[in-house]
């Protein structure tokens, strides 16, 4: 999971971004306003965590500006300011959450994960999974990188969906060949293989980040690097 944070000051950011970091969480980190947007509208992440006190923009401008060029990513505020009027101004400005300095990092950690599940849930009922700028709709049938449609054959949409449905992690060619072709892995085919690179030749090739990585001697993965 990709985390955005927005913080000015450095004991704070280390803080934050140890933590995270120690509990499988990848991060990155700006020191104001503009470069956060700058992230923010650049990159796929799960969560951006932003203080409101920011030089170049702040935090509440800074939510403002994100939700209008529709970035729906959740937003959890941090700030000292912890009175009814500055939560709800923050609420206000499009932010999810809002966590008031000090604070507790597995209080810190909790929002987090509940943030992640509900917004997974959401995008889930949907029906579209996505990576970075790869999507997949499962309704629709359709699959696009960059705003690009790709063409999918029926066994690749499915092998890409279940990337898409585990992210992240190591998946075995036995798995793959229970899954998608319900059959017990026969070492001397290369099905799984080939369906793998005519994936790759598809949604990889033509695009500077690659999304499918192999592990050599357990599987593949299907992560952002």
């Amino acid at each position: 999971m990709k985390i955005l944070l927005i913080e000015d000051e450095p004991k704070t950011t280390q803080y934050i971004k140890k933590g995270l970091e120690e509990n499988s969480y990848d991060v990155d980190a700006a020191t104001d306003g503009i470069t956060g947007k700058h992230l923010a509208l650049s990159n796929n992440y799960q969560l951006i965590i932003t203080d409101i006190m920011l030089p170049g923009l702040d935090g509440k401008s800074l939510c403002v500006q994100l939700r209008k060029a529709d970035v729906m990513t959740p937003i959890l505020m941090l700030t000292a300011l912890g009175t009814t009027d500055e939560i709800v101004s923050g609420f206000d400005c499009g932010a999810d959450d809002y966590l008031v300095k000090p604070f507790e990092f597995k209080e810190l950690l909790a929002r987090i994960k509940a943030l992640i599940k509900r917004q997974t849930r959401l995008t889930q009922e949907e029906n579209i999974l996505s990576l970075s700028d790869l999507k997949l709709d499962v309704n629709k049938r359709t699959v696009s990188r960059s705003e690009k449609n790709i063409e999918l054959t029926a066994k690749e949409f499915a092998l890409l969906e279940y990337f898409l449905n585990n992210p992240g992690k190591v998946i075995s060619r036995a798995e793959l060949a229970r899954n998608i072709w319900k059959v017990d892995f026969d070492t001397g085919t290369n099905m799984v293989e080939v369906y793998v690179n005519y994936l790759r030749k598809k949604i990889d090739k033509e695009f500077d980040k690659k999304l499918i990585h192999t592990q050599f001697g357990m599987g593949y993965v299907l992560k952002e690097e």
